[in-house]
C-alpha cells in the first residue's frame, strides 16, 4: 500500500466540501494508494506532465507516484473547469 501525501491547497479544497462529497473523494484516493495500478481507477496520464490525474465525477485530482519510497503525491483537487488552467 502507497502513503498518500496531500499540499496545503489539496487538503483546504477537501475541506471546503460537503461531507458526501469529501468521503467519495477519500474514498477514490485511498482506492488508488492500495493499487495505482488497478485498471478500474478512472486515471489517466497527463500530457506533457509527470502527473497524472484521478477523476471522481466532476472533480478531478492531480498527483503522481514516488513508486521507490511507496508514496502518492496529491499537487491539487478541484473541478474540472478550473483545475487545468
Amino acid at each position: 500500500m502507497y502513503t498518500v501525501k496531500y499540499t496545503k491547497d489539496a487538503l483546504r479544497f477537501l475541506e471546503r466540501l460537503d461531507n458526501k462529497t469529501y468521503l467519495r473523494v477519500k474514498d477514490k484516493i485511498n482506492a488508488l494508494a492500495q493499487d495505482p495500478f488497478a485498471p478500474n481507477n478512472n486515471v489517466t496520464k497527463l500530457v506533457g506532465r509527470d502527473y497524472s490525474r484521478l477523476r471522481v465525477g466532476k472533480i478531478r485530482v492531480i498527483y503522481n507516484l514516488l513508486e521507490k519510497v511507496l508514496v502518492v503525491n496529491v499537487f491539487e483537487i478541484g473541478f474540472r473547469d478550473s483545475i487545468y488552467k
